[in-house]
C-alpha cells in the first residue's frame, strides 16, 4: 500500500507544466527507474496499415502441409513455432491498440443521458471496434508477444466529435479521414498501454483511459489456439471492464473467437462465438453473436446483437449485419440507425518514434523482424524471431533455476484477473 500511495502522490510535472498521466510513465513501476513516456514525444502513426493480400506461394504450401502432417485435430498450438511467412508485421499487443479506432465512439458512452442510451451506446462502439484492428480479411498471425514487452500510444479526440447520436446518422467521413484538432485544449486525450504479463499462459493486458471523460478499460487475454483441420481457432480467454467513473457503472465484456480459413489457399479471418456484455449496476445486458460461415451458402461475417433490461424482461435494442461493414440498430420505440464500418473515421494512433522507444516496447522489440518481412527476406526474419524467442527462453530458464517469478511492470494479479497497476478509478 506504501508503495502506491507513493506513485500517486509523486506527480511531476511535463515540460510544458502539465502533469504526467501514470499510462505516460515508463519506469514508475515495481520493475523500473525513472525513464518517462512523455505525450509530447509521440507523432501520428504513420506505418503502412495494409498487409499484401496475396495467397499462400506453392513452397510456402509445401511448408504448412508438413506442418500439417505433424498435427492432430484438436491439438492445442501454443507452443507451435509456426512459419515466419504467416506473420502480420506488428505485434498482438499493438493489435488490441487497434481496436480503439475510433476513439471518439468509445468516449462517447460516457455522454449518454440514461443507463439505457449508454449500454447501447457500448454496443454500437463494441460492434464496430473488430474491423480496423484486423487490418483486412487477409488471415496473417501478428507478433506473439515476449513477456515483458510493453506497447504505448495515444490518440487525441476533437472534442466536438464526441456526441452521443443515438437515432441521428453521423456525419459521412472517409475511412481514410484523419480527423485532428488544431488546438490540443480543444481534443480529449486517450492514453493505452500493453503488456505481456505471462509467457505460460500467454496473457496479455491492457488498459486505456481518459481522465477528462473518466472512462478507463481494464482487460487480460488469454489467447489458446486449436488445430482444425484446413482452419485454426484461437479462443480469446479472459474479459474487459469498461468503467464509467462519473456513472459509477461498470460493463464486463467477453471477446469472440477467431478462425483463419483456407489456410492452404488465400487465408481469410472469420470471427465467431457468443460474447456478453453486462452491467450489473443497471441491471443491462447484451448478448453478441458473430456467425461464422456455413459450409454450403450463407454470408460471412454476419454479426448479430441483443440489449436487454434483465429486471423487466425487456429488450431495448436489436443490432444485425456485418462486423466489417454495414449495421443497423433498430430500438424499441421502433426508431433506426444504419453505422457503416468502412466509412467511419479512423483516428491514427500517436506514438513516439523508435529512437525514443525502450528496449522492450513492441515496434523497437520487433524492428529487424519487421524490417525483413518488408524486404521480403523470410529467412533474416525467421532468424531473427528465433534470437528473441531463445533469448526469451534462456531468461525464463534462469528464473525457474534462481525460483525468481515474472514481476510485471504495469499490471497485478489479482485472482483470476490483472489490473493495472495504478487505475483512474483508485486514483485520488
Amino acid at each position: 500500500m506504501a508503495y502506491f500511495w507513493r506513485i500517486r502522490h509523486s506527480h511531476q510535472k511535463d515540460s510544458s507544466g502539465g502533469e504526467i498521466s501514470p499510462v505516460q510513465c515508463v519506469g514508475r513501476t515495481p520493475n523500473s527507474g525513472s525513464e518517462l513516456v512523455l505525450s509530447e514525444d509521440e507523432k501520428s502513426d504513420n506505418e503502412d496499415k495494409e498487409e499484401t493480400e496475396l495467397g499462400v506461394m506453392e513452397d510456402q504450401r509445401s511448408i504448412i502441409l508438413h506442418l500439417i502432417s505433424q498435427l492432430k485435430l484438436g491439438m492445442d498450438l501454443t507452443k507451435v513455432v509456426l512459419p515466419t511467412f504467416i506473420l502480420e508485421k506488428r505485434s498482438l499487443l499493438e493489435m488490441y491498440a487497434d481496436f480503439m479506432a475510433h476513439p471518439d465512439l468509445l468516449l462517447a458512452i460516457t455522454a449518454g443521458a440514461t443507463p439505457e442510451e449508454r449500454v447501447i451506446c457500448f454496443v454500437e462502439y463494441y460492434l464496430t471496434a473488430f474491423h480496423e484492428g484486423r487490418k483486412g480479411a487477409l488471415a496473417k498471425k501478428p507478433y506473439n508477444p515476449i513477456i515483458g514487452e510493453t506497447f504505448h500510444c495515444s490518440w487525441e479526440v476533437p472534442k466536438d466529435r464526441v456526441k452521443p447520436k443515438r437515432t441521428a446518422s453521423r456525419s459521412p467521413a472517409s475511412c481514410h479521414e484523419h480527423p485532428m484538432a488544431d488546438d490540443p485544449s480543444k481534443s480529449y486525450k486517450l492514453r493505452f498501454v500493453a503488456e505481456q504479463v505471462s509467457h505460460h499462459p500467454p496473457i496479455s493486458c491492457f488498459y486505456c483511459e481518459c481522465k477528462e471523460k473518466r472512462l478507463c478499460v481494464n482487460t487480460h487475454v488469454w489467447t489458446k489456439s486449436k488445430f482444425m483441420g484446413m482452419s485454426v481457432g484461437v479462443s480469446m480467454i479472459g474479459e474487459g471492464v469498461l468503467r464509467l467513473l462519473e456513472h459509477g457503472e461498470e460493463y464486463v465484456f467477453t471477446l469472440p473467437s477467431a478462425y483463419a480459413r483456407s489456410i492452404l489457399t488465400i487465408p481469410w479471418v472469420e470471427l465467431g462465438g457468443k460474447v456478453s456484455i453486462n452491467c450489473a449496476k443497471t441491471g443491462y445486458s447484451a448478448t453478441v453473436i458473430f456467425h461464422t460461415k456455413p459450409f454450403y451458402g450463407g454470408k460471412v461475417h454476419r454479426v448479430t446483437a441483443e440489449v436487454k433490461h434483465n429486471p423487466t424482461n425487456t429488450i431495448v435494442c436489436k443490432a444485425h449485419g456485418e462486423w466489417n461493414g454495414t449495421l443497423e440498430f433498430t430500438y424499441n420505440n421502433g426508431e433506426t440507425k444504419v453505422i457503416d464500418t468502412t466509412t467511419l473515421p479512423v483516428y491514427p494512433k500517436k506514438i513516439r518514434p523508435l529512437e525514443k522507444q525502450g528496449p522492450m516496447e513492441s515496434r523497437n522489440l520487433w524492428r529487424e523482424v519487421t524490417r525483413y518481412l518488408r524486404l521480403g527476406d523470410i529467412d533474416a526474419a525467421t532468424e531473427q524471431k528465433r534470437h528473441l524467442e531463445e533469448k526469451q527462453r534462456v531468461e525464463e530458464r534462469k528464473r525457474e533455476n534462481l525460483r525468481t517469478p515474472w514481476k510485471p511492470k504495469y499490471f497485478i494479479q489479482e485472482g483470476d484477473g490483472w489490473v493495472y497497476f495504478n487505475p483512474l478509478w483508485k486514483a485520488h
